[in-house]
């Protein structure tokens, strides 16, 4: 996708970027590559906020994983800014922190929290410093529970789905207020980790949102971001362009329309959705650098389709061409489906995500290790090319005595093949066999 070009007179860019998940996946390296871009050449100064995962005992490998993330994958530095409370943060390290996140014209936060975050913000010059990018110039990049920060109000989504907390808001910091939409922004919109229950909506479900839909400010609407998806808002040009796997939803009194990856769409547009005003048609992404996109497309009551997860699907199809090369016996395609889903994973493992589709797909991985030695057991080559050459000798020397009339001989020659394994057929049309044992004996 290539992003809008406005800028201010001065040539700074303002943008805000919303992503869905798989901040640090393969999903998202193109799109913090091109954002990083919009900025100037590089070395651009970029920070993480640390601090949404900070209450984390694994904070600091979360951190070098997302910091290799970048210099391996998107390649660019960037350093971690953890900021704390001033209860409880050090000083002169905090102010460190602070005077880092100042000098960045990337800032980028991702996985945790949202309520600690806002609890160790709030009250400090964080949300000041990332309002002057928006005012002044620079990326501010938001996924996954940051992102739940950025609007007018925030999903508690720890609290509400692993507490038990009844359904509330937050103050959230209102970033968004920038762009002049007065929202809640909630991504893993179309999250499906629930299986038979429903996670959507950042694990709230149907029932818990629309209740909280109800106790937003007035005028205000839910902004939804699907899982590996992105939404970048440039305040200059006045559009919100839309990439990745999944859709964005404007959702007002129950009522929902969503905007297709590979959109752009004008914010007042999106005003206008959330208002129950008709929206225009939308201006696609430039040729070359879009996926299949319509005009924004109401949904009223149905329920979203929840999208598999990019890497389970990849996990899954690596598995479907794995046993098609071990159908055909044909080791070398095996062995480098081996090999890419290794890879594969290699350039997942950076993802800060922390779930089990990790280990679900080292276990793919060792089952098609362990199914090709059960292959090496046995041979890989087909059997009928093995013996066959003995088993048409045999048949050869059969056919010679019952040419003789010699019938004792030739049925002991039928028995002997049987027992090795080989069940000759005659018919008509002379005389063929199959390996015996095989789901689908071909004969030859």
């Amino acid at each position: 996708m290539a992003l809008p070009t406005g800028t201010l007179a001065t040539g700074v860019t303002r943008l805000l970027t919303i992503m869905g998940s798989g901040e640090t996946s393969p999903t998202m390296v193109k799109m913090h590559r091109q954002l990083l871009a919009r900025l100037g050449p590089p070395p651009v100064p970029a920070v993480l906020l640390s601090t949404p995962f900070g209450f984390q005992m694994n904070a600091a490998d979360v951190a070098a994983k997302a910091v290799e993330y970048f210099r391996e994958s998107v390649n660019a530095e960037i350093e971690v800014a953890d900021i704390r409370s001033s209860a409880e943060a050090d000083t002169v390290r905090n102010e460190t922190m602070l005077a880092r996140l100042g000098e960045a014209r990337y800032v980028f936060a991702g996985p945790g929290s949202p309520s600690y975050a806002l609890r160790h913000w709030t009250g400090t010059v964080v949300p000041q410093l990332l309002a002057d990018k928006l005012a002044r110039g620079g990326v501010v990049t938001f996924a996954s529970a940051a992102a739940l920060t950025l609007g007018v109000a925030t999903v508690p989504v720890y609290e509400i789905y692993k507490v038990g907390a009844d359904p509330h808001w937050l103050e959230g910091l209102d970033l968004l207020a920038a762009t002049g939409l007065h929202a809640a922004v909630i991504p893993h919109y179309n999250n499906a980790e629930g299986g038979n229950h429903d996670t959507r909506y950042c694990y709230l479900g149907e029932q818990r949102l629309a209740v909280m839909e109800r106790e937003l400010p007035e005028d205000a609407f839910v902004l939804g971001v699907d899982e590996h998806t992105a939404v970048v808002i440039d305040l200059d040009a006045g559009d919100a362009t839309i990439a990745g796997l999944g859709v964005v939803t404007v959702r007002s009194d129950g009522r929902s329309t969503e905007i297709p990856a590979g959109s752009t769409v004008t914010i007042s547009e999106i005003a206008d959705v959330a208002a129950g005003r008709a929206p225009r048609a939308d201006r696609q992404a430039p040729e070359g650098d879009r996926s299949d996109a319509s005009q924004p497309s109401p949904v009223g009551d149905a329920e979203p389709q929840p999208s598999g997860s990019p890497l389970m699907e990849s996990v899954r199809a690596h598995e479907e061409a794995f046993a098609a090369a071990v159908a055909a016996r044909d080791v070398e395609s095996a062995v480098r489906t081996i090999l890419d889903l290794d890879g594969e994973l290699q350039a997942w493992s950076r993802d800060t995500l922390q779930s089990d589709e990790m280990d679900r797909g080292r276990a793919a991985l060792r089952s098609m290790v362990v199914r090709l030695g059960e292959l090496a057991q046995v041979g890989a080559r087909d059997p009928r090319e093995v013996i066959g050459p003995f088993v048409e000798a045999v048949l050869g020397m059969r056919a010679d005595a019952r040419a003789d009339r010699r019938w004792h001989d030739a049925d002991v020659a039928r028995d002997r093949l049987a027992q090795l394994g080989v069940e000759v057929r005659d018919s008509p049309d002379g005389t063929e066999w199959i390996v015996t044992g095989e789901a689908e004996g071909r004969p030859c």
